[in-house]
């Protein structure tokens, strides 16, 4: 019996951000990209969100390698974690590759990974699959679609992509490399659906250079950019317009430090002599003289542009002589916290410029037309939208029916979703686990669903403390119980509320006394009962209890 060639995305779908999709015919599996997530707001204290590896944990044996397709974080940051699971070569671009090198060295796993680095036209087999990597545009250099020949047929898995006719880097997409590839005939596309929505074709990234000029033009004021790290061009353009304003020009933020160093050692970035000034001496440059690119397009929690805001950046203060360019655009559930920062601004003084009829962001993802355009080219016999949101995994569907795709050859599938294609018909075939890995600090640990819940318990309600110190002999109380409170009564209401707390424990007590309960856990059981019955009724609310016994 021949084998079965499946599809099974992990993560990227119905959703925005940690992308990876397993492809596996008979004993082989090849990995397309491993990304991360950012946490929402009711995550509390986690950092990153990863995939759910434990199919491929399960599988690690008949894995034949991971292919990435550009280097953002959604779909790169995943890396360092899969591999603690699993031992398998990655195949990338120059930069793509540099910015995956750093990562490992930063979580001291670069000596143990085998990195290929490849370039668009280059073929190269994994396990039983050919792999062909296709140059697009994106916004950041050296992205690549995939065309992967599989014993039954041809997949297109397109990555992040748009067509600009003028890019900065390099050429346009190779929209001659996919018609012949759709002559030849495809099995299979999985596109990039994140700007279904948006009518037209995404402009090209130079109009933001030039709307970058109008704003230096004529202005007297220092000049502070937050964008994405990882748009390369973006910031080349920004270093072009300040040399032609002469301006220096200094970066603040860990990503775009590393950024900056890796493109310069690659050639990725072009900066004249004498540009560049170190934070540090940013004072010896007038600051209508000056421009600072940092990190912080997101509103991100101690970045450098937050930290500016609220006063804690250790070598910018704003004030009204700064103007605040933010060359971003909210990554969804992201507004709220990008909002509290720019108002932070404002009560500064500043000047900030972020509406998008400014034109200080274009996109990196292809829209309606585009997409109509690499279906036109391709001509898939079945379909597969992959990254995006539920709604827009559905239009996209809808978009390839218009196109001349059979509603039965297109899938709209899950995260764990195992879709097999086959030459006759494709479905969707059981599933696999898949979800969120939730990971905090030094990414060492893994959140479990009992921690975070504890987490927003803490956060929503606040937490009771009752220290209580008894005789290893009866039970007894050897001293008063010691109550605190965090984070659920004001100020004012503090000694009222502790002195009806203790009267809890002292009844509770009472009771274990006449029942001759001495057990600890007992003892915090029923308190714990006892104390939440009486808040929730005298004031409505549900702390977290904790209780410590103290034997002597």
């Amino acid at each position: 019996m021949a084998s079965k060639l499946k599809i099974i995305p992990l993560g990227g779908l119905g959703e925005i951000g940690k992308n990876i999709t397993a492809i596996e015919y008979g004993k082989d599996i090849m990995i397309v990209d491993c990304g991360m997530g950012f946490p929402e707001n009711d995550m509390y204290g986690v950092d990153v969100v990863i995939p759910d590896f434990s199919y491929l944990k399960a599988n690690k044996s008949r894995i034949r390698g991971i292919v990435i397709t550009h280097g953002h974080e959604d779909h790169i940051g995943g890396i360092p974690f899969l591999l603690r699971e699993i031992e398998a070569p990655i195949y990338a671009t120059e930069l793509t590759a540099a910015l995956i090198e750093l990562k490992l060295e930063e979580h001291d796993q670069l000596t143990n990974t085998q990195i290929f680095v490849k370039k668009p036209g280059d073929r190269f087999r994994v396990g039983c699959f050919e792999v062909e990597m296709i140059h697009v545009n994106h916004s950041i250099a050296d992205a690549v679609a995939l065309a992967i020949k599989t014993p039954i047929g041809t997949i297109i898995h397109t990555g992040d992509f748009k067509v600009d006719l003028t890019p900065l880097q390099g050429e346009m997409t190779d929209l001659a490399r996919f018609s012949k590839l759709g002559n030849d005939g495809v099995l299979a596309l999985m596109m990039d659906s994140t700007n279904v929505e948006k009518p037209g074709y995404t402009p090209t990234e130079r109009t933001v250079g030039q709307n970058f000029e109008k704003l230096f033009d004529g202005c007297d004021k220092r000049i502070i950019i937050t964008t994405f790290a990882s748009n390369v061009d973006r910031i080349q353009q920004i270093i072009n317009v300040a040399h032609k304003y002469k301006r220096k020009v200094a970066f603040t933020g860990r990503s775009l430090e590393n950024i900056l160093k890796v493109c310069c050692e690659i050639g990725k970035m072009n900066i004249p002599d004498g540009v560049l000034v170190d934070i540090d001496k940013i004072n010896s440059v007038p600051r209508n003289k000056l421009v600072i690119i940092c990190t912080g397009s997101q509103g991100e929690n101690m970045s450098a542009l937050y930290r500016m805001a609220y006063s804690v950046h250790k070598q910018v203060s704003i004030d009204s002589h700064d103007m605040i360019i933010i060359s971003a655009s909210a990554i969804p559930g992201n507004e709220i916290t990008i909002g509290k920062v720019i108002d932070m601004l404002f009560h500064k003084g500043a000047r900030v410029v972020y509406d998008k009829e400014a034109g200080l962001h274009v996109s990196g993802h292809a829209s309606r037309e585009e997409l109509r355009m690499m279906l036109a080219l391709t001509k898939p016999k079945y379909f597969i939208p992959v990254h995006g949101e539920y709604r827009m995994l559905c239009k996209h569907a809808e978009l390839a029916k218009e196109m001349g795709v059979k509603p039965n050859n297109i899938i709209i599938a899950e995260n764990g979703s195992v879709i097999e294609v086959g030459q006759r018909n494709i479905r969707k075939n059981s599933a696999v686990k898949a979800g969120d890995i939730l990971v905090d600090g030094s990414g060492a640990n893994e959140i479990g669903s009992d921690v975070l819940s504890d987490r927003k318990h803490l956060a929503d309600e606040g937490i009771i403390l009752i220290s209580l110190v008894l005789s290893e002999e009866d039970g007894a109380m050897l001293t008063p119980p010691e109550i605190a409170m965090r984070g659920f009564a004001d100020t004012a209401d503090t000694a009222m509320m502790e002195s009806n707390v203790k009267r809890v424990v002292y009844e509770t007590m009472s009771y274990c006394d006449k029942k001759h309960i001495q057990n600890p856990a007992t003892i915090k059981s029923k308190i714990k009962a006892n104390l939440t019955g009486y808040l929730y009724k005298s004031v409505r609310r549900s702390p977290m209890i904790a209780t410590v016994i103290h034997k002597l």
